[in-house]
């Protein structure tokens, strides 16, 4: 079976006033069906030449895959890192139901 033309994309924010304005602004954009927000993340990570541990949101973004790079657009323009993680990765099977209504509810 081929991949869908669908991601699951994944960003952290600093905390959940970010993460949810982050979210709300995607989807009301258009730009994403559906951003999941958990926080009390914990990650750890290098940034320039120091190790970190901070305390994060993690954003779980369902959007289709021909809206990766307005997407990576629009989240720039509403994160306040310098350096937004981005990662995208392929949904390969989902519900025929969800993935319609992924459809439906993001741009074009």
């Amino acid at each position: 079976m081929s991949p869908t033309p669908y991601l699951l994309v994944l960003t952290t924010a600093p905390d959940l006033e970010s993460g949810q304005a982050i979210a709300r602004g995607l989807v009301e954009q258009r730009l994403a069906a559906c951003v999941s927000v958990l926080p009390d993340a914990r990650s750890f990570y290098w940034w320039e030449e120091k190790l970190n541990a901070e305390n994060e949101c993690v954003l779980l973004i369902k959007t289709r895959a021909d809206l990766f790079e307005p997407l990576e657009q629009g989240l720039k323009a509403l994160h306040p890192y310098s350096v937004p993680e981005l990662i995208a990765l392929p949904i390969e099977r989902g519900s025929a139901d969800y993935l319609a209504w992924l459809d439906k509810e993001t741009r074009g």
